[in-house]
């Protein structure tokens, strides 16, 4: 099973991963009752390739996810499971509107569970993306083996462990591994049911995030107001400060809920100097261990302050700049690489290795460091070659 071949079907792949399974526990029957006749699925690939995260901009992404209706019956559900998110506040300590966002970003709260056109057949999703995708393919087996191991375990039939193209399970799109890790079984039925429970999901989402490291009592951050002048090299998105200390520097939080004097917190600008500022507290690390983008990230808490009936953003993003398409993000990578700027790998996703050089350029060219990738900043690192 190589690209997106005709079967998978006693492929030396398909082959290699049973076996793998059975000397991982899984019962040799299981194993091969699920992955004899396994078909590759055409459509996983492809998303593997277009992830929305990490190839639109972040007001798009927000614009998409965080909609008047999606605050509604967000607020809805607040009100539905109120008795149930008490008893998870309690022994989690992660608060209702967080675990509610995480619901609302990741399966419109449980609508999608049952739309053939979202989800799939976990265990084809995975067997594509283990023989097809081979620069991460020992991630997908070892996600596959850990699918096998929940239908092993009876938490879940073969009909109902569906979920995303990447095999990401139920209300709260756990990854199996994570599911073998963290899943609960909060209504006490004796069974780790995040598809059908909405206790379960919801209570196995707070236990992830207290494993990560969620601090009890604190948020995700806060957007910041910036005083004019400001040094943008100071928000390199890794340099922490506390809340009083970037007070003294002039900053301003939009809102004082929930940020103490002595919290820290790093300072982002996901847009440059032009969009919002925001101050990220510890946890919104956490939540970036959940999904590494960043604009999933700010969806969450986002979403989650507006189902407190907080209002949106004070500033506005730059809608209308170009945004880079995937050939020219690589482009840049390439040539921030070949002038020494470590990037990491260069494949178009600019995350904080990529920040990190371009705002290493832009103070070597005398321009406003803020690791802003936009069309006017490849122009300049391409008329600089």
């Amino acid at each position: 099973m190589t690209g997106q071949p005709e079967t998978a079907t006693a492929s030396p792949c398909i082959e290699a991963i049973t076996a793998d399974a059975v000397a991982a526990g899984v019962p040799p029957s299981l194993a091969a009752a699920q992955l004899a006749q396994v078909t590759p699925d055409p459509g996983v690939l492809a998303a593997a390739g277009n992830q929305a995260e990490f190839t639109r901009p972040v007001w798009a992404y927000l614009d998409a996810a965080v909609t008047p209706e999606k605050v509604e019956e967000g607020q809805r559900q607040l009100q539905r499971w109120a008795t149930v998110l008490d008893g998870i506040e309690v022994r989690y300590g992660v608060d209702r509107y967080t675990l509610v966002a995480f619901w609302g970003v990741e399966s419109s709260y449980g609508a999608v569970l049952n739309d053939p056109a979202i989800v799939r057949p976990a265990v084809r999703s995975l067997a594509t993306l283990a023989c097809g995708d081979q620069g991460r393919a020992d991630y997908w087996k070892a996600e596959l083996i850990a699918a096998l191991k929940i239908l092993a375990a009876g938490d879940a039939t073969p009909e109902r462990l569906t979920g995303s193209w990447a095999g990401a399970l139920g209300n709260t799109q756990f990854m199996p591994s994570v599911f073998l890790a963290r899943a609960v079984d909060f209504d006490g039925d004796g069974r780790r049911d995040i598809w059908g429970s909405v206790p379960d999901a919801l209570a196995s989402t707070a236990n992830y995030l207290v494993a990560e490291g969620w601090r009890r009592g604190e948020r995700w951050g806060a957007e910041a107001i910036l005083p004019a002048g400001f040094d943008v090299s100071l928000a390199d998105e890794t340099t922490a400060r506390t809340i009083a200390e970037w007070r003294r520097l002039g900053l301003r939080p939009v809102r004082e809920e929930g940020l103490p004097e002595t919290a820290t917190a790093v300072l982002f600008l996901p847009a440059g100097i032009r969009g919002p500022a925001f101050l990220l507290l510890p946890n919104f690390a956490v939540i970036l261990r959940y999904n590494t983008s960043f604009s999933y990230a700010l969806t969450v808490g986002h979403l989650s302050d507006r189902l407190r009936g907080l209002p949106s953003f004070a500033h506005e993003w730059p809608r209308g700049d170009r945004m880079l398409g995937l050939d020219e993000r690589r482009d840049m990578q390439s040539l921030l690489s070949a002038k020494g700027y470590a990037v990491g790998t260069v494949d178009g996703k600019i995350g904080p290795r990529t920040r990190s050089a371009l705002r290493a350029f832009q103070a070597a060219a005398g321009l406003p460091p803020d690791g802003y990738a936009d069309a006017p900043l490849l122009e300049t690192l391409r008329s600089s070659r």
